[in-house]
């Protein structure tokens, strides 16, 4: 087997360009319910990217690390990097430390990437597998048992459940989610289940890396998905399935159509070779950080840039998504999916011709 999938750098460039295209509508007053995340409780396609990714970092982790682990060395420094840059984001432009939200997504995949890392180079498939039915099993147990401090009993409420009470107390509001002010939904304690996410990865890439004929691993990857899926919505009848907490029923939903949706890749891209039209996707694939970090860094710089009009200064983003894109559309709606179309359009020429020009910037 390959050390490099095809299939994965599409699976990643879909993921990636779909969080570009939900963190960046031209207006956010005026975004499709798809685009939105679940306001607590439930799931919407915009939830399933972020476990996506994760579940991605995980069978990256397989592939990678299967025949040449890296030094202990190396794997820190990679995730002391990856938690630097999501830092970097939060801070930026104002870089008021006092105050900086500590968690975010960058964060989340640098603490994922690190203890995904560690487990896979030092335990057996038997033991990852026990680690993350362990975990996801403890975290059920932690939320839905164990009575908060000041409030009294258990509960999954969004500023008086468990998680929220130990992100408090570890980081304290002050760099907390400036939104929630008193609960993160990339905060530390709800980070546990999201290792189990990367587990689903790294047992997804290690099936593929086996010399296992195609059809079986195709038969067992799309059975073990779906299973996966209805475990998640027999789950979430007692613990709900919930973005924000990250819930054991979440890792569940999202892990297994993220499984279902790598063989599919799988299975017509690199066993079946349809690949002509891929190019696009592997150019978002293989900058994946890369795009994602910058693509964070622009909507934060454009506010910075005032237009004057006969109303008065404003951001250059709102500006030319007033004057620009939005005076071709009557629906505010569809001005605003134009707007977040454009984005990644722009960012696609850019990637694709450093993805021709061979041009990969690695973390």
């Amino acid at each position: 087997m390959q050390n490099r999938l095809l299939s994965l750098d599409v699976f990643r460039g879909m993921t990636v360009a779909a969080m570009i295209l939900v963190n960046n509508p031209g207006d956010w007053d005026h975004v499709y319910a798809p685009l939105l995340h679940a306001h607590w409780n439930g799931c919407t396609p915009t939830d399933l990217i972020f476990p996506f990714f994760l579940f991605i970092v995980g069978v990256s982790v397989a592939f990678a690390m299967g025949k040449n682990p890296p030094s202990l060395l190396k794997i820190i420094k990679r995730s002391a990097i990856l938690f630097g840059l999501g830092l970097f984001l939060n801070l930026y432009p104002k870089f008021d430390f006092a105050n900086v939200r500590i968690p975010g997504v960058l964060q989340r995949i640098a603490l994922v990437y690190l203890v995904c890392s560690l487990i896979f180079i030092k335990t057996t498939r038997k033991t990852q597998v026990i680690t993350t039915v362990l975990l996801l099993i403890a975290y059920w147990l932690l939320m839905t048992l164990v009575p908060v401090p000041g409030v009294g009993y258990a509960n999954l409420e969004p500023t008086t459940n468990l998680g929220a009470w130990v992100d408090r107390g570890l980081l304290t509001t002050a760099h907390l989610w400036k939104s929630a002010k008193v609960w993160d939904p990339e905060g530390m304690f709800s980070t546990i289940p999201a290792i189990g996410t990367g587990l689903l990865g790294v047992l997804t890439g290690q099936w593929l890396r086996s010399e296992k004929p195609v059809a079986e691993k195709m038969a067992w990857l799309f059975l073990s998905g779906n299973a996966l899926i209805l475990g998640g919505l027999i789950w979430n009848e007692f613990f709900p399935i919930n973005k924000s907490l990250w819930t054991s029923s979440f890792v569940l939903y999202a892990g297994g159509w993220a499984m279902v949706g790598l063989a599919a890749c799988y299975w017509l891209i690199d066993v079946q070779g349809y690949r002509r039209y891929t190019a696009p996707l592997v150019a978002f694939g293989v900058n994946a950080i890369t795009v994602f970090f910058l693509s964070g860094i622009i909507p934060r710089t454009l506010p910075l840039i005032k237009i004057n009009t006969p109303e008065g200064p404003v951001s250059s983003q709102l500006w030319m998504q007033k004057n620009l894109i939005g005076v071709w559309f009557s629906n505010p709606y569809n001005a605003s999916l134009a707007g977040a179309l454009t984005f990644i359009t722009i960012w696609f020429v850019i990637l694709y011709v450093m993805y021709k020009k061979g041009v990969i910037i690695k973390v």
